[in-house]
């Protein structure tokens, strides 16, 4: 019997290589979200022979600036993350994209994320049903609150004059 190597990248469990050829066979432009224990990173990227290229990008930092207090992983962190990276996608170009989770499962994050890209114009294949309440999205359950609202509005005058 022979011995069949198994793709690093597989072992580590970092790529669905299965999932991964059906999303490229597709050749549009896809979104990957990645939470992780402190911040969120959105990314909107171009599959491309020689690698995937990045077309837009923001990773929950970029809140700080504009007055962010508490988490940057929560779900309004993230959904203003989302809307950020869509309105910058949307600046370059992109009109529509797929969502490419590769080996992470879909959380109420993810489709947070999903909700501000949505908001932000960009066509995203997904329900209604699967992303957060308002009440969460604009943080009601947080002891930390944000205004949503404002930060939402520095991001379009932002991104605007970009």
């Amino acid at each position: 019997m022979a011995y069949s190597k198994i793709l690093k990248r597989i072992r580590s469990e970092k790529t669905n290589y299965k999932k991964r050829k059906i999303m490229l066979m597709s050749k549009r432009d896809f979104i990957s979200i990645n939470v992780t224990n402190e911040n969120a990173h959105i990314q909107v990227l171009k599959p491309e022979i020689s690698g995937d290229k990045v077309i837009a990008s923001a990773h929950s930092r970029f809140l700080l600036k504009d007055g962010w207090k508490g988490s940057r992983k929560n779900i309004p962190a993230v959904y203003l993350t989302g809307y950020y990276v869509g309105k910058k996608a949307l600046s370059k170009g992109v009109s529509n994209a797929v969502i490419y989770s590769g080996t992470r499962k879909y959380t109420q994050r993810m489709a947070a994320g999903v909700k501000g890209l949505v908001d932000a114009g960009l066509q995203v294949p997904s329900s209604e049903e699967t992303f957060p309440p308002e009440e969460r999205i604009n943080g009601d359950h947080l002891k930390v609150k944000n205004d949503i609202a404002s930060i939402k509005s520095k991001i379009d005058s932002e991104v605007v004059t970009q």
